[in-house]
């Protein structure tokens, strides 16, 4: 009976995520959190990422009051020093995530450790950040291009897990988040009339505006972010092209074709050079 017991038991640990060994804690420097369906229900777990992102600060340009800000928050972290979560809005892709990439690539020999956590498990996050308390590391909750629609379960569990739930802030956790939206929810211009206005001018939110306003308050630090002017623009893209190995003067005829390309594609950003460069050097190297 007991061998059978055993074969079953066997068996049934074939549909269980497996638990990260000590060695993959050590080893690993970024996670994904998963779900998997499974007889049991749905099963949360840490995937370790097998191919992390290198970029470092360097490689980030014209951002560099965002990237001051964002390494010293993470330095105080990682020496246990009073830290923020952080929320990170504006324009698409200026560098937003990329800065939080490099938070990891800068720190993690200190043992900083980022944990990506997509929007439709953020109902985990309680699970997730009593999971991380027991380790000794350093986490970073990163939640990648984050927004919400009325009433999504994600932004109640967001609010809890920053400033809001009956248990206190795990010490070693920061949740660093970014976003298009400087408020996560859609605004639509009827919220404004909820807006009272007093005998003596004084302006009053209304109820509907105090909620869209009540998660992003709670990240004590937030960073804007703005698209690059022209020049800036090119200045990132030499960057790129230097690290592809091109010359100066294969660079500087790179830049009438640079601005086309902005053009055609109607924004001038990190990522817009960034693929720029891929294209221009791929063709002249």
């Amino acid at each position: 009976m007991n061998e059978k017991l055993e074969q079953l038991l066997g068996h049934l640990e074939t549909f269980l995520p497996k638990q990260l060994t000590e060695e993959q804690w050590q080893s690993t420097t970024a996670f994904r959190w998963r779900r998997r369906d499974s007889i049991f229900g749905s099963i949360g777990f840490l995937q370790p990422v097998k191919h992390v992102s290198d970029i470092t600060f360097a490689d980030l340009q014209n951002i560099d009051r965002q990237r001051d800000a964002i390494r010293d928050n993470t330095k105080h972290f990682i020496e246990k020093k009073p830290a923020n979560n952080i929320l990170l809005t504006g324009a698409r892709g200026t560098g937003k995530s990329s800065l939080i990439k490099a938070c990891l690539h800068e720190f993690a020999s200190q043992s900083l450790r980022l944990v990506e956590v997509e929007k439709e498990h953020l109902a985990d996050l309680a699970d997730i950040t009593e999971l991380l308390a027991e380790r000794p590391e350093r986490f970073i909750v990163f939640c990648d291009d984050l927004s919400f629609d009325e009433g999504e379960s994600g932004y109640k569990a967001m609010k809890s897990a920053l400033d809001g739930s009956v248990s206190a802030q795990v010490d070693n956790v920061l949740i660093y988040a970014t976003s298009n939206r400087r408020h996560l929810l859609p605004e639509y211009m009827k919220d404004n009339e909820s807006y009272a206005y007093s005998d003596e001018g004084e302006i009053h939110p209304g109820e509907v505006v105090e909620e869209k306003i009540s998660l992003s308050e709670r990240f004590g630090l937030w960073l804007s972010f703005y698209p690059p002017k022209q020049d800036e623009y090119l200045l990132i893209i030499a960057h790129w092209l230097r690290h592809f190995g091109l010359s100066d003067n294969q660079i500087e005829a790179a830049r009438a074709e640079a601005l086309v390309w902005a053009l055609e594609r109607g924004s001038r950003s990190g990522r817009v050079a960034w693929q720029f460069a891929k294209h221009w050097a791929g063709s002249h190297t």
